[in-house]
């Protein structure tokens, strides 16, 4: 007979919460489990709660963690945020109709390349196969698996071995090999190029639930590692202010400055000094770049254009290299402020289809975690079990009292509902 396994949902210094998984039957999701900072964890059926139960106690844990009255609100959107059923739908122009995961996108690529000819731009190119590309630039010879890729395969790491590789290319297969890294990178931009589709994505009613969070004075702060504009395309669709680190300008340029400002009236009455700040602003940081941003054509500034406009958009593309990227412009000065907005007085960190897998940022998060005392951090995930050592640390600093939480929760399924709405004290 096969043991159900047990999956955490809540887990909290004083509190974990645990849903029973049927090995089979994954489907099966009928007994759940509770114990705290006083009792072990018992698993019988005497112990289990139900169903609605369940969802109570975790919804009340998210609330109470969230609800302390946050000076300051930082969210960090990650990957997993954008994606739904992993599906790599397409429309007519081959652009994915939602996001998908970085494996999802390798197995794209490996199809693309697999007939060494690429018609995915208008000129029909010649390309080596990803298998090829590995074997040359010494990534590794076996990448494949009954032609399918092996667990072992990581396209960011493949990407960083191939794009030091590529000084070291013989001239007579240059021309070939620059088409397969851009047809590569293609894939990559058509892959996170979705537009927004409120039948598809729940950024409306996340962005809803952190407005009842957030102070007026203080703006909503949303960090993104993702390229998409699903963020300001909900914000838009919202009437939201969106402060991105751009001029308000006809064609608007990167000015880091503009974080700094606020959106402010005077009360009309000549008798006092008091201001109203205007509701529903936000800061918008996209560390990793965007597709809409691109360069002057003096190649001085860096500008924020139409999508469907930018021939080069300014991203930085996974691969292992990505800390040193960070350094570069506009990627310093958004890193700055994320760094500094982590280190303000009682701050809240959400973090949503992030899996700590980034060590730049994850360092940044966890060296946070550790000196600010007054900032709390709810990691949220599609799973909440140790995915790597940036997130067992993230465990020892919750076994440690630093005031960490996580809950097993994605941006389009039921995050909004658990830190939503008031308690349920039924």
């Amino acid at each position: 007979m096969n043991e159900d396994k047990l999956e955490p949902v809540w887990l909290s210094k004083n509190l974990k919460l645990y849903q029973a998984i049927d090995p089979i039957d994954r489907n099966n999701k009928s007994k759940f489990y509770k114990n705290d900072i006083n009792h072990e964890l018992k698993k019988d059926n005497d112990s289990a709660i139900d169903s609605v139960e369940f969802k109570k106690i975790v919804k009340n844990e998210s609330l109470k963690f969230i609800n302390n009255k946050f000076d300051n609100i930082v969210v960090l959107v990650g990957a997993g945020a954008s994606v739904t059923d992993n599906k790599f739908k397409k429309d007519e122009n081959g652009i994915a109709r939602a996001g998908v995961t970085v494996a999802k996108i390798a197995d794209e690529v490996l199809e693309e390349l697999s007939n060494e000819s690429s018609s995915l731009n208008e000129d029909q190119a010649a390309v080596f196969s990803l298998e090829k590309m590995a074997s040359m630039s010494k990534y590794d010879d076996n990448i494949l698996n009954e032609d399918k890729l092996n667990d072992k395969f990581n396209l960011e790491d493949f990407l960083s071995n191939i794009l030091a590789y590529e000084k070291f290319v013989p001239e007579e297969d240059k021309e070939k090999f620059n088409n397969t890294k851009n047809v590569i990178l293609d894939i990559i931009i058509k892959a996170t190029s979705y537009n927004y589709d409120s039948n598809t994505f729940n950024h409306v009613k996340f962005l809803n639930v952190l407005s009842k969070l957030t102070r007026p004075e203080n703006k909503l702060n949303l960090v993104t590692t993702n390229y998409d504009t699903l963020l300001e395309d909900a914000a838009e669709s919202m009437k939201w202010t969106v402060f991105d680190g751009f001029s308000f300008s006809q064609t608007p340029q990167f000015d880091s400055t503009m974080f700094d400002w606020n959106l402010v009236k005077e009360v009309p009455n000549v008798k006092t000094n008091e201001n109203i700040y205007k509701i529903n602003v936000a800061n918008l940081l996209k560390i990793h770049g965007s597709l809409t941003w691109e360069r002057s054509k003096s190649g001085k500034n860096i500008i924020r254009n139409n999508k469907s406009n930018v021939k080069r958009p300014i991203m930085v593309f996974p691969s292992s290299n990505k800390y040193a990227q960070s350094y570069q412009e506009p990627y310093f000065d958004l890193f700055n402020k994320f760094q500094n907005l982590l280190h303000k007085p009682n701050t809240l960190l959400i973090t949503t289809g992030f899996s700590f897998a980034d060590n730049h940022i994850a360092r940044m998060i966890i060296s946070a975690i550790q000196t600010n005392d007054g900032l709390s951090a709810l990691i949220t995930d599609f799973s909440i079990e140790s995915q790597n050592g940036n997130w067992h640390e993230l465990e020892t600093a919750m076994n440690n009292y630093y005031n960490v939480a996580f809950l097993k929760a994605t941006l389009n399924n039921d995050l909004s509902d658990y830190l939503g709405g008031p308690m349920d004290d039924n």
